[in-house]
């Protein structure tokens, strides 16, 4: 009788122990991991399919698995930094949980792992960005004039913007782009905001954070770039507007600009037919934050 008490409170404490699967996402990142005798996949099909079919097995027993993406490079370099063997499975094990703590990660749903596979990237795509971003903006320092942390003043005008920005559009779910040109790369950043029930819009929190970030960016290097909104309601035309980031400020297009860069093919110039059910516009006004020019520097 103790023996089977013992056992049932195992599997109990078993399906209360939440896992976390290191994801090769990629046909290049699972022939990187071909290289290590210990990882026994030869096809990544095959891969994909068996590690559905264990996410599958585990939401049936009641046990929550976050999936991590798992690069074979980074893990490359963690067993080199931590004396690990690479070709040992519990080394896999211990770079998995190190994701788990500190990599992007996203919780098993459900959902087929061709839908969750692109999130995964996209949330790794995110949090990289948000990284850069953050890490130029500490580099700026203070201010030579008034001894401000530069980076930390821009962070808060473009968090004060972006609220603007939502404020004062129109209701329905919001579409955000921002980008930042400049040496090295040019930095994207997209925030969605679906209406609420009582109207209220509540963007992601994660993608809030990057997008500021990237925005910040942008204000505080008074780099080029731009920000675009779209917002679609049921029974309305789409509203599409936008500002040009210029001098360390929001400067608002026209219609006509907006219009122009919709309808303008990215890589030929060529013009394309405008979408049917959009209306360009020009950007509701800001306040005067919307003609700041930050610090000088």
């Amino acid at each position: 009788m103790a023996h089977t008490g013992h056992q049932t409170m195992r599997r109990v404490l078993h399906r209360e122990i939440a896992g976390t699967i290191g994801l090769l996402t990629d046909e290049h990142d699972f022939r990187a991991m071909r290289r290590y005798r210990s990882f026994t996949f030869d096809d990544h099909a095959t891969y994909l399919q068996q590690v559905e079919a264990v996410l599958k097995t585990r939401a049936a027993q009641g046990t929550h698995t976050t999936l991590a993406l798992f690069d074979p490079e980074d893990y490359a370099a963690y067993c080199a930094q931590t004396g690990l063997d690479p070709e040992a499975p519990a080394s896999r094990t211990r770079f998995t949980a190190e994701l788990a703590a500190t990599g992007p990660t996203l919780p098993y749903d459900g959902r087929p792992l061709s839908a969750l596979l692109p999130a995964l990237v996209d949330e790794a795509v995110r949090q990289a960005t948000w990284e850069y971003a953050t890490t130029l903006l500490t580099r700026l320092g203070p201010c030579p004039t008034c001894g401000e942390d530069i980076g930390r003043a821009a962070f808060t005008r473009a968090s004060d913007l972006l609220v603007r920005i939502l404020d004062t559009a129109p209701p329905g779910d919001r579409h955000l782009v921002c980008s930042v040109s400049g040496p090295p790369d040019t930095l994207i950043s997209v925030l969605h905001g679906d209406q609420g029930p009582q109207g209220g819009t509540r963007p992601d929190e994660a993608e809030a954070l990057e997008f500021t970030s990237v925005l910040a960016l942008g204000l505080a290097t008074r780099s080029p770039g731009g920000l675009v909104m779209r917002v679609s309601a049921p029974g309305t035309a789409d509203h599409v507007y936008g500002w040009r980031l210029r001098a360390g400020g929001l400067r608002p297009l026209t219609a006509a600009e907006v219009f122009d860069a919709y309808c303008t093919d990215v890589e030929s110039g060529d013009l394309i037919s405008p979408e049917s059910g959009v209306d360009y516009c020009e950007p509701p006004d800001l306040g005067e934050e919307n003609t700041a020019q930050g610090h000088r520097h």
